[in-house]
Parts: structure tokens; sequence; C-alpha cells
């Protein structure tokens, strides 16, 4: 059996908390984790090493109505918290797939989580293992996807995989309009001057100033993330 060759070696995966939850309205659907995972472990036996940044939307909205007036800051740090329970409960769900899975965190908790260590996350990516990026950058003000682009550069990664519920980039809601139009590629520029919502301004700007391509795809659709791997069309790739 000849094994495709990937069209890259080393990926960035931006995964949002929403995508943890299913159908639930908010928290970790377990029968939706799992099947992430299985579609991770595609493409790790592809022999592409595989770093993720997670989101925590699925946890953090769900007491964002006791936030609301809360300090701006403060509201951040329980996000990136709640993106830490996220990585635990990716990492736990690999395991069990026969996974090996490293969990590093922006924020120091080390009675729970590694930190983040630059040189200690490249060698476990070099070695075949998952690493997961949890609290974002640990900083407030700045999104999870400003870290995934931030954390696909420090990675040295070929691509930043946004994983979505909508398959690729419209010129449309595709839910509102029936004659919408993926868009099968954009350059960065185009994106950004017709405000497409790839990721924010922050993280799309990082991305196009380091020439780092963007794929987005969405998660919900099976094997999705093992095409855009192959180099097939899927998704929306942004670039250069």
């Amino acid at each position: 059996m000849i094994m495709a060759t990937p069209a890259y070696k080393r990926i960035l995966l931006k995964l949002s908390g929403e995508a943890l939850m299913g159908d639930d309205s908010y928290g970790i659907n377990r029968a939706t984790l799992e099947r992430i995972v299985s579609e991770i472990n595609e493409v790790v036996k592809l022999r592409v090493q595989v770093a993720i940044v997670i989101g925590g939307g699925n946890i953090f909205r769900g007491v964002a109505l006791g936030a609301s007036g809360m300090d701006r800051a403060t509201a951040d740090y329980m996000g990136m918290l709640a993106t830490v329970i996220n990585a635990l409960a990716l990492q736990d769900v690999m395991r069990q797939a026969g996974l090996s899975g490293r969990v590093q965190s922006a924020l120091n908790i080390e009675q729970v989580v590694e930190p983040y260590i630059r040189g200690k996350a490249m060698r476990y990516l070099e070695e075949g293992k998952v690493v997961i990026f949890a609290a974002g950058t640990g900083n407030p003000f700045f999104t999870t996807d400003t870290a995934a682009a931030l954390r696909g550069m420090e990675m040295n990664v070929d691509i930043v995989l946004k994983a979505t519920k909508v398959d690729g980039v419209y010129t449309e809601d595709p839910k509102a309009h029936s004659d919408a139009m993926r868009y099968q590629k954009l350059s960065f520029d185009e994106a950004i001057i017709k405000n497409l919502k790839v990721m924010d301004a922050t993280a799309l700007t990082l991305c196009r100033d380091q020439k780092l391509p963007i794929n987005i795809f969405s998660i919900l659709k099976p094997c999705a993330l093992k095409r855009v791997v192959l180099g097939e069309d899927e998704g929306t790739l942004v670039h250069c």
C-alpha cells in the first residue's frame, strides 16, 4: 500500500471551543471530541507534525452572562483558563485513542500542565507528539486566532489550518444566500480589503507579513482535515 504524500510537513490546527460542543449549547460533547481526535489521528498517520491552538468559547460563553460588566482583562483571563480545560480534555481523548499529546500553557499552571517552552515544543513535534497550546498568548486583549498565528510562526509550521463550522470563506453568508460562492483561494490583501472575517485583523496581518498561509475549512465535514493536508481542493486557501 502506497502512503499518500502530504503537502505539508508541519501544521498548526486552530480549533475553536465551539467546535467541541457538537449539538450541545455549551460544554464538551464527548462524541464530537472523539471524532475530531480521529480526524487528527489520520493526519498523524501521514507523519505530519501537528500543533494545536484551542479556544475556550464553549466554556467561557456559558458563564459570559455572569461576566458581563466585568473588567476586560479579568474576563480574558477567565477565557484563557477555559482553553486549558479544553486542552486537557483533548489530551485525554488522544491518550485513549493511542495518540501521544502534550499540553503547554502560556499561563503558568505547573501543577496541571507544562509551561510554554518553544524548544521543548519543537522537540515534541519532531518526536511525533501532538502539541496542544493552551491559554492563548498568555496576554489579555489578544484572541486565540492571534495565538494560532504566533505559535504557528514560532513552530515554523508550513500552514495554519482554521477549523470552523463552514467549509471555507464565501462571498456571502451561505446560510442566508443559496447563491453564495466559496472562494477556493484568496490573497491576504483581498481578505483584508473585503473584510471577509477569515481571522481577526491582528492574526491575518501577522500571517501576511510572515508569508504564512491559512486554510479555512469545516471540522464538521468528514475527512476534510486530511484532504487539506494532502493539498486537495478543500476549504479556502489564503496566501500571499
